[in-house]
């Protein structure tokens, strides 16, 4: 079996202390602490991971993130990025081959990574 956890970015980005920097990847992009926390554990206990932005949806650590942004999963009037694309970043990326997903993060972020795998066959863990 294969493990892909889903870390929620957060809102905290490097730009709030800096908003000087320029582009970042996303691994230094988002600085809260819960991101941090939410890594860590999938580092460790993940065959692999990747992260999830209700801007940009499902991106690789190495993403790089233009600059700062504030869209969330709750709030629609932000435009969130749509399920359908997420749907189509989970086949383009080859995530729908994980047989495990557990998905972090706050109510938003699992219901959009549940609706994203809907359909796949890989066991979620929200």
């Amino acid at each position: 079996m294969s493990m892909l956890v889903v870390v929620p970015c957060g809102k905290s980005k490097i730009w709030d202390k800096h908003p000087e920097h320029g582009p970042a990847p996303a691994i230094l992009a988002y600085t809260g602490a819960m991101c941090r926390f939410n890594r860590q554990y999938a580092e460790r206990f993940g065959d692999a991971w990747i992260m999830l932005s209700p801007k940009y949806g499902f991106i690789a650590p190495e993403f790089v993130i233009p600059a700062t942004y504030d869209v969330s999963f709750r709030l629609p009037s932000t435009n969130p990025i749509p399920m359908d694309e997420l749907q189509r970043h989970v086949r383009d990326l080859g995530l729908a081959g994980y047989s495990d997903v557990t998905a972090l993060g706050g109510s938003g972020y699992r219901s959009a990574i549940t609706a994203a795998f809907a359909g796949t066959g890989a066991t979620l863990h929200a």
